[in-house]
């Protein structure tokens, strides 16, 4: 009996020390994990946010180089996500700042520029270029200038654009018109040759983007005070400098000639252009590649620049379109993330591929030294078109910055509406447009004081 007890003890000694060892074992092991899992966490890639307002082509276009990026290095990845158009992803991320929970890198548009430099939310972007010794001259001039505020590039500029006169060449040739109308009035007398069997000469959409341009073409500022590149705006100028009634009145002169159809957007005069019930229209470059295929080859595409009110107009086109902003966020390896995607989809290369797939023209000049560019450019004069006007452009005319620029739009295309639709005169839809848009550059300074 003795025998056994001593037996079944000595067992149980060996085994106890058995579960001991292993037990050694597992914890020397789980530290070895433990380590082991530090080290990859220190090595995990830094994720960051893109909010963008890109569908369609562009959409597609911003996925693939997101994708690129990620796939061409292995310490950063970025998400890229869709917030609806320009308004949308304005006010989102004026809801999301509030809550600490915006993006870490973000596409506004051109018109939200200086709501973004008074937000408080944002890390210039001249820091990054100055930190990092960054060229600043590979970027096109006439860009930079709407985005550089008082000696500083607040942000990157990306998807720029201006507007440009579509055309139906075969359209225009069977009217015997050889070259495409430079001025309002041509655009008139062009329509008249083209308007029969149930087509119009133009399809014009009504859009603020174009009052502002044609004020642009005249030379005249939209807003006091350097069109707000001298100091805050604190009234809108066109009211004052007769700029705005000769937008007005220029705009109902097309209308009244019954050759030029109306349209409530330039989504619709575009689809009636393309369809070929509308010899000419007015839209951004950026619609260039979409509205080349929906063509299909049914008639040759022409684009020309943006025609002037008057003869003697001697002003330029001013920047549409939209840039890229870093969010102050508080982290700097998400900041630094943030600038090494920024400077990769402003690469030529990058650059190309955008213009490409949009039609938005590269903002890096060393894009046009690609054999790519090149060609494409040779095998479509089209996309040229916009390229010439942007460089023939003054850096003064810039355009104008306005707190409330989203609303000012707005306001205009209500206001065309009217005159266009319930009649009301050239004279009072500015001096109305002036007054609600004034009104609301005040509330915003009184809640921002």
């Amino acid at each position: 009996m003795k025998k056994f007890v001593k037996k079944i003890l000595s067992l149980s000694l060996v085994l106890v020390l058995l579960i001991s060892l292993n037990a050694c074992g597992k914890d020397a092991e789980n530290k070895t994990d433990s380590n082991n899992n530090a080290g990859e966490s220190s090595n995990e890639k830094v994720q960051i946010t893109f909010w963008h307002s890109m569908g369609g082509a562009g959409g597609k276009g911003i996925k693939t180089m997101v994708e690129k990026f990620n796939s061409t290095q292995d310490k950063i990845e970025v998400v890229e996500q869709f917030q609806g158009d320009y308004d949308e992803a304005i006010n989102k991320l004026k809801s999301a700042t509030k809550g600490k929970a915006g993006p870490d890198v973000v596409q506004i548009y051109d018109i939200g520029t200086q709501y973004m430099i008074e937000s408080g939310h944002v890390i210039p972007m001249q820091e990054f270029i100055d930190k990092d010794n960054f060229d600043i001259n590979l970027l096109e001039d006439n860009i930079l200038a709407y985005y550089n505020v008082d000696g500083e590039l607040y942000s990157m500029p990306f998807n720029s654009s201006t507007p440009l006169l579509y055309y139906n060449k075969d359209m225009l040739k069977e009217a015997g018109i050889e070259n495409p109308p430079e001025t309002i009035d041509e655009i008139i007398a062009a329509s008249k040759k083209i308007a029969k069997d149930n087509k119009t000469g133009m399809a014009l959409g009504i859009y603020g983007w174009f009052f502002e341009q044609w004020m642009s073409k005249q030379g005249l500022p939209y807003a006091n005070n350097g069109n707000g590149r001298e100091e805050r705006a604190t009234a809108v100028d066109f009211d004052k400098n007769q700029g705005g009634l000769n937008v007005a009145k220029a705009w109902k002169r097309m209308i009244d000639s019954k050759v030029i159809k109306s349209f409530p957007s330039t989504g619709d005069a575009r689809s009636a252009f393309v369809a070929g019930q509308a010899g000419m229209t007015l839209e951004s470059t950026a619609a260039l590649a979409g509205i080349l295929k929906e063509v299909g080859g049914k008639f040759e595409v022409g684009t020309a620049y943006y025609p002037k009110i008057n003869a003697d107009d001697n002003g330029g086109v001013s920047i549409g379109g939209g840039s890229l902003w870093i969010l102050d966020n508080s982290d700097d390896a998400k900041k630094d993330a943030a600038w090494e995607f920024i400077k990769f989809m402003v690469s030529p290369e990058q650059q190309v591929y955008w213009h490409k797939t949009t039609g938005y023209f590269p903002i890096n000049k060393d894009s046009y030294k690609l054999d790519e560019m090149k060609k494409h450019l040779d095998e479509n004069p089209q996309f040229k078109t916009a390229i010439d006007q942007l460089r023939d452009t003054k850096g003064e005319y810039a355009g104008a910055l306005l707190p409330v620029f989203p609303e000012a739009r707005k306001i205009i295309e209500s206001e065309l509406e009217n005159m266009i639709t319930n009649g009301k005169s050239p004279e009072d839809m500015i001096k109305d447009s002036a007054k609600l848009i004034n009104e609301s550059i005040e509330k915003y300074i009184q809640s921002n004081k």
